[in-house]
């Protein structure tokens, strides 16, 4: 084997066992992948980054602002609720909501469509009384589905379309996967309203009622005579901390403050109120000289936990030296919140300290659910995750500005907003004129996408200092790191000995065997991997086949296509596998209940369907 397979061979073991291992993210994963092949004079330094430049880079850079748009105008939100029947049971509920996943994905982000409909479906399975779990991973499933029956549904379809059109063979056009990927898809909702959704454990959601409700909100009162007058609130909750306990509020003459500032000084006569443990609340009093004023366990959900925290009918704002109160009214509503942490949201890595919660934003964090587990310990420096549900205590307008900064999705009933109907309309046609201009041939896809892009801004539709945190950085990253790696492995040669051995040893030399093959391996490998990174990869090893076999490419691009679009095992193959994980209370072995299943079904209705639409000769 000649050097330079043996350094692409090592860099791609290499490249998939940091995907796998996930201690370091996907984009770092790649551009650390990409250096190492132009350190070993694989990808030349002039071309290193001609990746970013790709179409496939570009059309979904755009397709992301685009997406981001009909979120902001309302009009997707609107046609979601009046697609779904109005009583339905949950047979019926499941298959539309998943329908109008799959549609929505088929022409939007996938994991934007998914967190457009995630409210719609917690609230669902509240009104079905059935766990959420089992409305939201057909949901999932159905938005990943959707993905696949179009050029922009996902970027693995936009990414084989540029290596057939470098193979000489042009792009694919808008629909080319439709005829395949529509009938894979509507078999898979099919058989998710009528059985699949039976197959999903029934887990408690991860937020909401499933945060532990035995910890108790408790006011505490600072005596004439307490270790504690005098002290910070930052001095005393760092006491708190040791017994697991936080301040959620200071009442101090009548007047309550939400979210204190941790530099305010204690006075004789201020109440505090804090979270604890039962277990915790003796340890938590002992060491800070603060007496019990009254104590209400909250045992009853979410609605008693309120009423606790609005008991207090002011508020009081406090920062930097000064003090400024205001006298509470009635609408001064405390509500609580769960919000689910986005895959790319700006909260992921970060804890509450770092992103300064209380300070900024005026909000309490109370708790983190994590697969299904409540934890208050350390909450403030406890890194966020992608999946994550977190619980939040402050006034409905903070925590919606909240929400919308961190890209959290709200798990609660929200009302149909659209600011502006005119917008909303306007949205709908430039984006129906760029899938137009892609799909009839009339401008390639990056450029029909770009000029749509560029009409959203113009307009307004996507406010301009929204337009770059509309776009998920780490996946632009990713395509265009990987693209040269990939190209570095047509290059040296490695792709054609490895759809060899693929062809002797597995496939036995049948070119229908073939497909089967690297339809199996391209799933499983997005089931653990970026479904992206996966098609990169796979692309040129099915080239390669193809020409090895003197059959036709198109066969088993669209293989990989189909597998890099499927990964329904696990919560770390798609992202919105990993946005379901903590409100629907999942573990990571619970996914191939359904998925297993649904992989399968994948197989046996898609590989009749490609050798029929695309045939090998």
């Amino acid at each position: 084997m000649p050097t330079e397979q043996w350094f692409i061979l090592s860099i791609l073991a290499g490249t998939l066992a940091m995907f796998l291992w996930g201690r370091w993210r996907h984009d770092m994963v790649a551009g650390g992948a990409l250096l190492a092949c132009v350190l070993v004079g694989l990808v030349p330094g002039a071309e290193a980054f001609s990746g970013f430049g790709h179409p496939a880079v570009i059309t979904v850079a755009c397709v992301l602002v685009l997406s981001r748009g009909l979120q902001l105008t309302g009009a997707v939100d609107a046609l979601a609720q009046r697609m779904l029947p109005s009583n339905p049971g949950p047979i019926e509920a499941i298959a539309a909501l998943t329908l109008v996943g799959a549609v929505l994905s088929a022409f939007m982000n996938n994991v934007g469509a998914l967190a457009l409909l995630m409210p719609i479906a917690v609230q669902l399975a509240r009104r079905l009384e059935i766990p959420p779990g089992r409305v939201l991973m057909p949901l999932a499933f159905g938005t990943i589905l959707g993905g696949m029956t179009t050029l922009i549904g996902t970027p693995p379809n936009l990414l084989v379309s540029g290596f057939r059109a470098e193979n000489g063979s042009g792009s694919f056009s808008m629909f080319d996967f439709s005829a395949v990927g529509g009938v894979v898809a509507l078999t898979g909702i099919v058989f998710i309203a009528l059985i699949g959704w039976r197959l999903v454990p029934r887990r408690q959601q991860a937020g909401g009622d499933s945060f532990e409700t035995s910890t108790y909100f408790t006011e505490v009162r600072v005596e004439e005579k307490s270790k504690a007058a005098g002290k910070t609130l930052e001095e005393i909750e760092a006491q708190l901390e040791e017994a697991d306990a936080q301040i959620v509020a200071l009442v101090r003459n009548e007047y309550r403050v939400t979210a204190p500032n941790m530099r305010q000084l204690l006075r004789a006569g201020d109440i505090l109120i804090i979270e604890a443990d039962p277990k915790s609340l003796s340890a938590a009093l002992s060491g800070t000289g603060l007496q019990l004023e009254e104590a209400v366990a909250v045992d009853g959900g979410e609605g008693d936990e309120e009423a606790v925290l609005q008991e207090a009918s002011t508020q009081e704002s406090d920062a930097g030296n000064g003090e400024k109160e205001q006298r509470g009214k009635e609408d001064d509503e405390i509500v609580l919140q769960e919000l689910v942490i986005m895959p790319h949201s700006a909260m992921v890595g970060r804890s509450a300290s770092d992103v300064q919660i209380r300070t900024r934003y005026g909000l309490n964090l109370l708790a983190i659910a994590r697969q299904g587990s409540r934890t208050i310990r350390r909450l403030r420096s406890t890194p966020v995750q992608s999946g994550d549900v977190l619980l939040m205590q402050g006034r409905p307008e903070a925590l919606s500005a909240f929400a919308s900064e961190i890209s959290g999705v709200p798990l609660a009933q929200r009302s149909i907003d659209i600011p502006d109907k005119r917008k909303a309309t306007i949205a709908m046609l430039v984006m129906a004129a760029a899938v137009a201009g892609a799909a009839f041939g009339l401008l390639p896809a990056a450029i029909s996408f770009a000029a749509g892009m560029l009409a959203f801004m113009a307009l307004r539709i996507v406010p301009l200092r929204s337009v770059y945190n509309s776009i998920d950085w780490t996946v632009i990253v990713l395509l265009g790191a990987m693209i040269p790696v990939a190209g570095a492995m047509a290059d040296t040669g490695a792709a054609d000995m490895l759809a060899g051995l693929l062809l002797e040893n597995i496939a036995r030399g049948s070119a229908v065997a073939a497909v089967v093959v690297l339809l199996v391996v391209t799933m499983t490998l997005s089931d653990f991997m970026n479904n992206a990174a996966t098609a990169a990869v796979m692309c040129q090893i099915a080239i390669s086949t193809a020409l090895q076999l003197g059959v036709n490419a198109d066969t088993y691009l669209m293989a990989v296509a189909v597998g890099a679009s499927c990964s329904f095992l696990t919560p770390i193959g798609h992202q919105n596998n990993t946005l379901i994980l903590g409100p629907g209370g999942f573990r990571f072995g619970d996914y191939w209940r359904l998925g297993l299943p649904m992989e399968i079904l994948v197989v046996a209705v898609g590989v009749p369907m490609i050798l029929w639409v695309w045939p090998l000769v």
